[in-house]
């Protein structure tokens, strides 16, 4: 069965992954392409539906992003978001004016006539608005189908062409029957088939591979341990098996017990080739007396470059490199096929090496966004230890300590740090945060143990846990209390060094997620 395509197209919405995702989870194929992309070129994709995403423009602007409108010719349904619905309808003949009252936030939205895109949607429900435009007049050709109290065209229809509109975003959570809607646009209106399953994706990425890789060439995967390098081993090792060689570059500033962890999975459980560089002492080395963030992501970047070109060369007939290359991360680098240009992202641990080594690039997930590639990992048989586990920087602990780095330091980051994710893992909040871990501070903390007086050579942890979907945002997490004090009493009692635990309830923003 041919894939069926939903083409979202990007006026610059804040939303418009979380659109694709929300499609994707729908088993229904996404791609996001330019808001001016070509009808042809939609046509090419063999896609079954458009969405319209919302934006920040307003369409009586002079520069607003505006689609082809030969895709309303095209005879595939299409849906408008916001922004989205103001720019088709104004292309179909109506008219958008700035809103006399600015909708931000949760209203009602009232059923006014019954349609497809409405079933199953209680006559009265909650949306998310976010908008400073309305449409004013929608002309003769549309119908509304429902309204908020401030604005009379909340849901709009043409009369002759599958064209619907929302002035709402359905793709977030604060719109409870949004899922609802897009599943009937989905289902009901484009008559997608619920194919798209990324468990189902293997066979078909593993025959690319297998047609992008000659027989007698062998693959390089720089393989960290997270999700994404790991997923991209597994698929690999089963596309072309003994031709795949992971490299794993033990650079001293890792979590408790990772390198080991690698080793038992991919070397003993999967019997991959698996070559492990021990080059703590090199990195620990040029991290010697910085402090500063960005010279130490520079520092341990290069250094990381020099250590896998170096192992890189004992491998024979190596002329490509494996990249955990994901969706997102194609977006935001400039190659997505909305074709916005961006800062290319390097990523920490293959940064710059294709160009250096004249590999040529694989990437088997690029499709893909992170809760897929989780699915795929299970299938592949991954542990839930490395399926689920929360990301964790590319420099590694040297960004979770602030000031240098030294053995010491990364010693009791690392055990503090165990600290935290067993008790986490235990209390069953691990699958609940989507981040957690540990700071060590460059604080002297007075303290009492026992009857004497600590102050000398004692630091300060802080414990930060996250919640966040796409992590372009983030909240800390209102955690039991219990919890804490356990892992505070642990880390004072078992981790030497260390006399005092603060919890950082910072949001992102204006904090990021990391310290450093």
């Amino acid at each position: 069965m041919a894939l069926q395509t939903i083409a979202i197209l990007d006026f610059g919405a804040q939303y418009v992954q979380l659109i694709a995702r929300r499609v994707r989870e729908n088993q229904a194929h996404s791609l996001i392409f330019a808001p001016d992309v070509s009808a042809a070129k939609l046509r090419e994709s063999g896609i079954v539906g458009i969405i319209l995403s919302g934006g920040p423009s307003s369409t009586y602007d002079a520069n607003a992003p505006r689609p082809d409108p030969a895709i309303f010719d095209l005879g595939v349904p299409i849906l408008g978001i916001c922004y989205g619905m103001q720019v088709a309808c104004e292309c179909l003949g109506g008219r958008v004016s700035p809103a006399r009252v600015r909708e931000y936030g949760r209203t009602r939205l009232e059923t006014i006539s019954p349609d497809p895109i409405l079933a199953h949607v209680p006559h009265a429900t909650t949306v998310w608005m976010s908008h400073g435009d309305f449409v004013e007049s929608v002309g003769p050709d549309f119908v509304a189908l429902a309204k908020t109290p401030t604005c009379p065209l909340g849901v709009v229809k043409h009369k002759s062409r599958p064209v619907y509109g929302v002035q709402f975003h359905p793709e977030v959570t604060h719109t409870p029957e949004g899922g609802q809607i897009l599943r009937n646009f989905l289902y009901e209106i484009c008559k997608c088939k619920g194919t798209w399953n990324a468990g189902n994706i293997i066979d078909d990425a593993i025959a690319a591979v297998r047609a992008r890789v000659p027989n007698d060439a062998a693959v390089i995967c720089g393989l960290s341990g997270g999700v994404d390098s790991s997923v991209t081993a597994a698929l690999l090792h089963r596309a072309l098996g003994g031709r795949l060689t992971c490299i794993f570059v033990d650079n001293g500033l890792l979590r408790m017990h990772e390198r080991q962890r690698v080793e038992a999975i991919f070397r003993g459980h999967f019997k991959m080739d698996l070559h492990v560089v021990d080059a703590a002492e090199r990195f620990l080395s040029r991290l010697a007396g910085v402090s500063e963030p960005q010279e130490k992501r520079i520092r341990i970047g290069h250094e990381f470059i020099e250590v896998f070109k170096e192992e890189a060369t004992r491998i024979p007939n190596a002329h490509f490199l494996a990249q955990g290359t994901l969706y997102p991360d194609v977006i935001e680098s400039g190659h997505s096929h909305s074709g916005k240009t961006a800062n290319i992202k390097l990523h920490h641990n293959v940064g710059g090496l294709p160009k250096e080594l004249g590999f040529q690039l694989v990437e088997p997930l690029r499709d893909l966004f992170k809760d897929e590639v989780r699915i795929l990992g299970e299938v592949l048989g991954l542990p839930e230890e490395i399926v689920w586990r929360h990301p964790f920087p590319g420099p590694g602990l040297a960004v979770r300590i602030i000031g240098e780095v030294t053995h010491e330091r990364c010693d009791l980051l690392r055990r503090a740090d165990q600290v935290i994710i067993e008790e986490l893992i235990a209390a069953g909040w691990y699958r609940k945060v989507a981040q957690a871990f540990g700071v060590l501070l460059p604080v002297s903390s007075v303290g009492v143990m026992g009857d004497g007086r600590t102050y000398a050579g004692q630091n300060a942890i802080a414990v930060r846990f996250v919640e966040s979907t796409d992590f372009m945002t983030a909240d800390w997490v209102h955690i039991e209390h219990s919890l804490l004090a356990r892992i505070s009493t642990r880390i004072t009692n078992e981790v030497a060094g260390i006399n005092r635990v603060v919890y950082d309830i910072t949001s992102k923003p204006p904090a990021t997620i990391e310290w450093e």
